[in-house]
């Protein structure tokens, strides 16, 4: 968290500011990875299956239909997969 530093005559009380970092490699990979399976560990366990979005600090994995919501800070590899979970 970082704390946004404000001078004395500022109006402005000092409040907390979430940053966040962007990985433009990780967000290009999943880019060029749209609508393929993958296999994507996080640093939670697995998740098999396909791409659906990419945002600047998630990607959408479909799972059987049901949509993951992956932070990509807690991601540690991603890559395509070939398996494909039958319905």
């Amino acid at each position: 968290m970082h704390y946004q530093n404000a001078t004395p005559n500022s109006t402005e009380h000092n409040r907390p500011q979430m940053v966040a970092g962007v990985d433009p490699y990780m967000i290009q990979t999943f880019q060029s990875l749209l609508r393929t399976n993958v296999v994507v560990q996080t640093t939670e366990g697995l998740v098999r299956g396909v791409v659906a979005d990419v945002k600047a600090d998630h990607v959408v994995i479909d799972v059987k239909n049901c949509p993951f919501f992956v932070r990509i800070q807690q991601i540690v590899w991603v890559k395509p997969s070939i398996y494909r979970e039958e319905d």
